[in-house]
Order: C-alpha cells, then sequence, then structure tokens
C-alpha cells in the first residue's frame, strides 16, 4: 500500500531539493530519517517535515508500521515564482525570481529496497549490452562496406603509347 505527503509553496527552490531527494529514493524509512538528519542543507530540513509527515500519515490512515516502509518515490515540482523588483543603477530596475517548490514524498510497505549502489548495478549490465550491440553492428557494417560501391568512380589506368 502506498502512502503520500506533500509540502506546497516551500520557500526554497526546487533545484536545491531535487539534489536531497535524489539520495533519499529507494531507502528504508530509517536511513532516509538518518541520511537527513545529517545533510546540512535548508532542503534536508524540508524533506524531513515531509517524511515525517508521510510517516504519521501511514500509522493513523493506512495502520502501516514504520519500520517496514520504503521511500518509493520523492519528487519535487515547481511552484508558483515571486517575482520581486531590485533598484539597479541609473533609475533601473532587474527582477529578481524568488522560487517556490512542491515537495511529494510516496511510501511504501513492499519489501523490495532498491538502494543507489543496486540501481548503479541494475544499470551497468544495460550499458554493456547496448556496448555490444553498437560494436557488433559495426562489425557487421564493416562486413558489408565492400559488396557496397563507392561513391567516387576510379580514374581510368593511362594508356602508354609505344
Amino acid at each position: 500500500m502506498e502512502v503520500r505527503s506533500t509540502y506546497r509553496y516551500a520557500r526554497i527552490s526546487p533545484f536545491k531539493v531535487r539534489e536531497v531527494t535524489r539520495e533519499i529514493q529507494g531507502l528504508p524509512v530509517s536511513a532516509a530519517l538518518d541520511l537527513l538528519a545529517f545533510t546540512p542543507k535548508k532542503a534536508a530540513f524540508l524533506i524531513g517535515k515531509t517524511l515525517k509527515s508521510a510517516i504519521a500519515n501511514a500509522e493513523n490512515n493506512a495502520n502501516l508500521k514504520p519500520d517496514g516502509l520504503v521511500v518509493k518515490e520523492a519528487t519535487v515540482g515547481e511552484g508558483p515564482t515571486f517575482k520581486r523588483i531590485m533598484a539597479r543603477a541609473r533609475g533601473s530596475a532587474s527582477r529578481i525570481q524568488k522560487r517556490t517548490s512542491h515537495i511529494r514524498i510516496v511510501l511504501s510497505d513492499e519489501i523490495v529496497i532498491e538502494t543507489r549502489e543496486t540501481r548503479k548495478a541494475k544499470r551497468h549490465p544495460q550499458k554493456r549490452a547496448t556496448k555490444m550491440e553498437l560494436a557488433g553492428e559495426t562489425t557487421q557494417g564493416a562486413a558489408t562496406a565492400p559488396n557496397q560501391k563507392s561513391a567516387k568512380p576510379k580514374r581510368a589506368a593511362k594508356k602508354q603509347s609505344s
């Protein structure tokens, strides 16, 4: 079963929050809370609040134990941007954009725990397979190349006059 929690209109840029959410995806809840507690960023504090809210939702609304929960998905979307003006030289002005973000965390009670290491291990065999396929195509392409006519016509040999 999935449980979610959303923190809307967080006063931080989504780019800064995504850096931290990538780290907690696929981790068990206890490991994710530990990681967030020792991450010295404002985004870690906001994500921690959202994660604790999702855990409380799982306990109270879905009757799930927090020990078996895993962070299935942690996404960050862009919220509205506040536009402000800052005075500049010679009576002109420049715009300041104060960005907001929507943090969404989905917890699941599935047993499958996917960490960064397991995701990395899954990706490498796929890379190897694609490299092998590409290498196979290039060797096949080289084998068929002599059969094809070349673009430049060959020059006729000069006749020797005796």
